[in-house]
């Protein structure tokens, strides 16, 4: 399984950006996937997470900001990030889960700033 995520880079506060996470299978073949991120000096935390249902759930953080989405024709999970504020600035990275097994990509780094 391979996850490549992108669509990371600079904005201002307030801005937005949107990442991409591109599956080399079938998302419907995993329980779940998300968004990950981490600061610096910081634990990995989850941002968003879409199950194989497609319900969602959102850190508390970023609730009513952030919207996560899926494309099944493609292979793709999104990440909308809108009113963005430089404390969410992290790599942000791409999960996916299968039973007990928890697949990531490469991160891709955000930096909001203020």
């Amino acid at each position: 399984v391979q996850l490549q995520a992108s669509g990371g880079g600079l904005a201002r506060a307030g801005g937005s950006l949107r990442l991409s996470c591109a599956a080399s299978g079938a998302i419907f073949s995993f329980n779940a996937m998300g968004w990950y991120r981490q600061a610096p000096g910081k634990q990995r935390e989850l941002v968003a997470i879409i199950t194989k249902g497609g319900s969602s759930d959102y850190a508390d953080s970023v609730k009513g900001r952030f919207t996560i989405s899926r494309d099944t024709a493609q292979n793709m999970v999104y990440l909308q990030m809108n009113s963005l504020k430089p404390e969410d600035t992290a790599v942000y990275y791409c999960n996916a889960k299968r039973s007990v097994v928890n697949y990531w990509g490469r991160g891709t780094l955000v930096t909001v700033s203020s």
